[in-house]
Formats: C-alpha cells, structure tokens, sequence
C-alpha cells in the first residue's frame, strides 16, 4: 500500500502545481495588478513606517504616495513626450547615418563590408526588376463610415484599460498600506494559530527581504538613471530624460536589463551626434557608470539581499515572463523571493528553498563525500583546502574527514556501497591526509614537558579506524605524547602482551559509529581486568547526526572516557600529558606494530 502511495502522491503534487500555474495564467488580469500592489507595498512600507512615527498613519500615507505616483506620472508623461518627439526626429539622422556608413566605406574599400553591400544592391536590383514585370497592381483606397464623434474620442480608448489599471493599483496600494495590521493578522488567521510561529517567521523574512531588496535597487536604479540622463545632457544626447527613466525602470530586470538600458542611448548617439568621438564616449560613460552601479551600488547596498542563487533566478525570471509577459519580467526578482522564504518555512516546498536559493545545497562534509564516492580526488581536495584556509585546520578533521567515514559505514551496513567502494572512500581519504600534514595547526597546546606521555592507538573494526588514529596522530604532533598505533589485526591478548611488554598510560581505542558498541564494551572490559592501571579512552567519533544516543554503556564497561569528536580526545590527552601521568623516556613517534 505504501509503494502505490508515493507515486500517487507524486502525481497528485504534481495534477497541483499544472492547476496552480493554469489559474495564475488565466487570472493574471487580476493577479498581475494585485501582486504589483502588494510589491509597491512591500516598497512604500518603511518610509510610510518612519514617517508614521512624526506625522500619524493617515497622513504618512497619503503624503508618501501621493508623492510617489506624482513623480511616477510627471516622469511618465514627459517619457511619453519625449517618446512622441523621438518618433518625428528620426527621420532627420538620416543625412549623419549616411555620413557615418560612407566613413565605413572608405574604411573597408574592397572589404567584406564593401562585398556585402554590392550583394545587398544586387538583391535589390533583383527584386525591383521583378516586381517590374507585369501589370501594376491598383491602390486600394480604404475609407471609413465612422462618424465624426467616434473619431474625436476615439483616441481615449487605448488609455482606457491602463487608466484604469493603474488607478486599482493606486488605490489598492493605499489601502494595504493604511490595514498593513489588519491584512497580517488576517493572514495569520487563515493559515491558523497552530502555525502562528512558522507564519510569523516567513511574514518577516518575507517582508525584510523583498522590502529592502525592491527599495535598495530602486534607490541604485533612480540614482543609475539620474547619472545616465545627465551625462547624456551634458553629450549632447537627444530626450536624455527618456533614457534616464527607460534606464532606471530596464534595470528591475535581471542580466538583460542593464543591455537594453545602455544599447539605446548608444544607437542614438551614433544617429544623432556628429562625428565618432561624442557617440565612442556615450558608449565609454555606460561602460563606467555600469561597472560603478555594479561594483559599487549593488555591492554597498544590497549585496545578497535577495538570497537567491544566479541560476536559478534567471529560470525564475523566465517562468515568470513566460507567464505574466513584460510585467512578470519586471516582478520575476521578487516574486522568486517570496517563493525562496515560502519553501524554507513550509515543509511540502521546501524543494523550492533547495532550487532557488542561494544557499548552498550541500553542506561541506556531504560535498566531500559525494565527491569521494563520484571518485573525484582533485574537486575533493579542493574542498579540503578551502576549508582549511577558512576554518582552523584541526577542525577539518570532525567537520569533513571523519563524517566521510560514518557516511561510508554506514552506506556499506545499509548495502547502498559494497565494501570495495568503501575502501576507496578510506583510501582516498587516506591520500588526502597528506595533504594536512604541512598545515599548522593552532598553536593551543599545553607547554611541553620533559617526559612524554605514552599513548596506544587501537583500531576496534577495520581501515576506517585506524585511518582515523591516524588523523589523530596527526593533531598530536608537536605534543609531549609518544602515539603508537596498534594493527587492528592484532588479537586483545596480543594487545595486552604487547602493553605489557612496552608500557603505556592511555589506550584509545578507535570505534566509529554507526557500528554497535558490543565488540568494543567486550574488549574495554577485557583491558579493564588485565591492565587495571592503564587509561582507557573508546573514541566514538561521528557527524552528529549518526552520533550515539548514550555513551553510558561504555563508561560501565570500564572507559575512563568515551570521546564523539577527534578534539575531545585530544584535549583529554593533552590534560593528562600536562599532569605528567606515568611518565617515560622515549620521544614522540607514530609507529605501527
């Protein structure tokens, strides 16, 4: 029942989300203005905030926007202005366009260009000559009944809807900014109390990020649009207020934006202005003031304020043209915010947080083991060292080394690795070692002592273990402590001669979860009988996330410490060289029997 289940399920989600996008395709009459109101909010909402606090709502409000749109519509009508006498200017660069192909035609002479154009005349002469041929076709007069009043108003119907729409926006927006409150709780209540704290949270970070994202890239895009009209004044551009606006308003798309709002002045330029050097510096100033708004703007104000990753923007941004036309290509950035917070506090999307955010998908030490299990040592010691240049390098060890080998553990027990790919995993990682032995490590040690404390390694079940006592031997170097690791071949009576025999204060014996204890309490009390005065120390080192519930059992076996992490162990051996416990003679060494 379980397995008809789940692609039930998956068929359902997705028979949702085609139903979802099929009613925001068909509603977008509605949804488009609402959801530019709700943006325009969004904006509107921390100066109206700020103002409320000297002036009361009400008036915050209504002074906010009626200064916003006022400026919306004077800059609206002077782009339409501009816009008019552009169309009738066109025509006059002609005579400087002619000039300027000429200057390309003496600089190409027989070149390509001058090939192309005899082609392109060739073409022409061909195709006036047949349309030559024949009897000439007839002008068709079309005339109109229309009445003489329809016509003096006729003008008024394309203006209509717009009107209109922006008039619902205007009004919607005042409204939702003077019941900000109200519409919250609102909000809260429908979803229901159970989930007042998870709606309380996405409604913040909702709300934060899309307010200061949209209202810090307007702020970048007027002040881009300021210099961009100005200088082209001072060049002597035609209409620079349009291009000041068109350039502020293109920039709110996302990579193709800043193209459109530079190519246009450009092409003007190079129409209207004689000559090559004024068009060459309108191109240079775009250059500079692109590289300016991006380097310094963007990077002071709203550096990544929205949270979502590069790619997964630009898909988003074309879902939303795709859907919404011209006005989804101006909302896609913020529409794709809330999407991010929406899947990051709702647990059935959060796919949606994975694909969009700019937070990186895998954490550290699962990028590493995917790498080693894709057999990619060159991109894993790739990871390896940008962590050790961020991070402390000990800490390399519990953070990334160790949980590979819990990983690989316990993949291999759960038959998803045979144990020839966990032996690659522990030989790769093994190769890798070798990259942190030249690393220096923090310089918190205790101060040396005379004698050094002698310390067994011992490997309870295999390769995994005892690579991880070698990891250990690596933190050790430096201290006043004579590590020796032990074969995990060799028998516990071995161990036990062999303790005999040489001497030692502490035993670690290394078990790496997820394996069971019972072999390891076995043999602590074992070693517990037979050498009553050595220290044993079971090293349970292990990702949190595969650590044991309780380490209770070992420590009532006989362990004088049961360790989780490779630094604990070695705090504890470092305390217990400081107290110089049973102390010896020989020098520090790493050797293997």
């Amino acid at each position: 029942m379980g397995e008809l289940s789940k692609p039930l399920s998956s068929w359902i989600t997705f028979a949702g989300c085609v139903l979802v996008i099929g009613v925001l395709y068909w509603a977008q009459a509605i949804l488009v203005p609402v959801c530019l109101a709700v943006l325009l909010t969004f904006v509107l909402t921390p100066p109206v905030v700020w103002l409320q606090r000297r002036i009361g709502k009400i008036a915050a409000v209504l002074t906010i926007t009626t200064l916003v749109f006022t400026f919306l519509g004077l800059a609206g009508w002077g782009v339409l202005r501009q816009m008019s006498s552009l169309s009738t200017d066109l025509p006059t660069y002609r005579a400087n366009i002619r000039a300027k192909v000429h200057d390309l035609q003496g600089a190409s002479n027989n070149g390509s260009l001058g090939k192309l154009e005899k082609a392109v005349k060739d073409l022409q002469g061909d195709v006036g000559g047949s349309a030559a041929v024949g009897t000439p076709a007839k002008p068709v007069v079309v005339t109109s009944d229309q009445g003489v009043g329809y016509s003096a108003i006729g003008w008024l119907g394309p203006l209509v809807e717009p009107a209109g729409t922006a008039g619902f926006v205007i009004a919607l927006v005042m409204f939702m900014l003077l019941e900000r409150e109200e519409l919250r709780d609102r909000l809260i209540g429908l979803v229901g109390h159970g989930h007042l704290a998870i709606t309380t949270k996405a409604l913040d970070e909702a709300g934060s990020r899309v307010s200061r994202q949209l209202l810090l890239q307007s702020v970048v895009n007027l002040i881009y649009g300021a210099l961009a009209a100005l200088g082209l004044w001072l060049f002597g551009v035609p209409y620079p207020l349009f291009w000041g606006v068109a350039g502020a308003m293109l920039r709110f798309i996302p990579y193709l934006g800043p193209i459109s709002a530079a190519t246009g002045p450009i092409l003007i330029a190079f129409a209207a202005l004689p000559g090559w050097r004024h068009p060459l510096q309108v191109a240079g100033y775009y250059a500079a003031l692109e590289l300016f708004t991006n380097f310094v703007l963007e990077s002071a104000l709203y550096a990544g304020a929205a949270g979502v990753s590069q790619v997964g923007l630009m898909i988003s941004v074309a879902f939303w043209t795709w859907l919404w036309g011209p006005l989804g290509l101006l909302m896609g950035t913020p529409l794709t915010v809330c999407l991010v917070v929406l899947g990051k506090h709702v647990a059935g999307l959060d796919f949606l947080a994975k694909l969009l955010s700019d937070v990186p998908a895998l954490t550290p030490e699962n990028s590493y083991y995917q790498r080693l299990l894709a057999r990619d040592q060159a991109e894993a010691a790739d990871i390896v060292e940008r962590f050790v240049k961020s991070q402390p390098p000990e800490q390399v060890y519990d953070a990334m080394l160790i949980p590979a080998l819990n990983y690989a553990e316990r993949d291999r027990l759960e038959d998803r690795l045979s144990s020839e790919e966990e032996a690659a995993v522990i030989e790769t990682t093994r190769e890798l070692l070798d990259l942190l032995a030249d690393a220096p490590l923090a310089d918190d040690r205790p101060n040396p002592i005379a004698v050094p404390l002698r310390v067994l390694g011992y490997a309870a079940n295999g390769a995994g273990d005892e690579l991880a006592l070698r990891m250990l031997s690596q933190v050790l170097a430096g201290m006043p402590i004579a590590f020796e690791l032990v074969s995990s071949r060799v028998l516990a009576s071995e161990l036990v001669e062999h303790v005999r025999k040489n001497g030692c204060a502490v035993i670690v014996i290394a078990d790496l979860p997820p394996s069971t204890t019972s072999r390891t309490r076995y043999l602590v009390k074992k070693l517990k009988i037979a050498l009553p005065d050595v220290r044993l120390v079971v090293a349970r080192w292990s990702h949190p996330t595969l650590a044991d519930d309780t380490l209770q059992p070992l420590t009532d076996a006989g362990a004088s410490h049961v360790a989780s992490t490779l630094l604990d162990t070695r705090k504890y051996l470092a305390e217990a060289a400081h107290v110089g416990m049973a102390p010896v003679v020989d020098e520090p060494t790493v050797a293997v029997a």
